[in-house]
């Protein structure tokens, strides 16, 4: 889907990591634009994934770009890791962050692209003042820790709030969803604002393959 203003970054959280490398070749065939890493800690999430070595290890198999996200505490010190690791897009929380600014100027000065990510119940209106400095908002369509979770239907009307904020402010800002996106789901994110959507077990799964999902979700978007 690379042709299409709408972005796919298949999450490799959903992936067999047994067969890593084939399941990206997989997704790049079949159109990904980002390869989605979730990074989670244990503490800010209920689960713990991937670090640095695991950014190193898919930047070594891919040439799309890295869409890395930091679900975790006190992301500072570990921006120049994932920075070096590979990552091309570092996405923090803004529950996390609380000199917010000094992260996202630490991000573009490692040379990567910002995001902000916010959780289901924190107001996008929260976001407003450090628009300037963002590439990306990632809003969480489901409580972030786990995968294969369901789709929360009033997130649609934070995506709506979150475009009309962009489109005010004048600037170019990737909107970003993730968790429960699948083909029931794909059409109406989009239609509400989101231009980049992050794709886990909608992809990913023993039952189909991986260009079945990819297919499954133009379908959709189709309609």
């Amino acid at each position: 889907m690379t042709n299409s203003p709408t972005k796919i970054a298949p999450s490799i959280l959903a992936a067999d990591f047994t067969r890593l490398r084939e399941q990206i070749a997989a997704a790049e065939r079949a159109g990904a634009d980002w390869i989605h890493i979730d990074v989670m800690d244990g503490q800010f999430v209920p689960n713990i994934t991937m670090g640095p070595f695991i950014v190193e290890a898919v930047r070594r198999i891919t040439q799309l770009p890295l869409d890395v996200h930091l679900m975790i505490i006190e992301p500072d010190h570990l921006l120049k890791p994932f920075a070096d690791a590979g990552a091309s897009r570092i996405t923090v929380h803004w529950e996390t962050c609380p000199h917010l600014h000094r992260t996202l100027s630490a991000i573009k000065a490692l040379g990567c692209k910002t995001g902000v990510a916010i959780n289901p119940h924190t107001p996008v209106e929260f976001l407003r003042d450090i628009l300037p400095e963002v590439d990306l908002i990632l809003i969480m369509t489901v409580n972030p820790g786990f995968g294969g979770q369901s789709f929360i239907e009033t997130t649609l009307a934070k995506i709506r709030q979150a475009r009309r904020m962009i489109s005010e402010s004048g600037r170019q800002i990737e909107i970003q969803v993730d968790g429960g996106i699948n083909e029931l789901t794909v059409k109406r994110v989009v239609e509400a604002g989101a231009s980049v959507l992050v794709v886990g077990t909608a992809v990913f799964s023993d039952s189909f393959s991986v260009q079945q999902g990819f297919d499954a979700l133009r379908a959709s978007l189709a309609q």
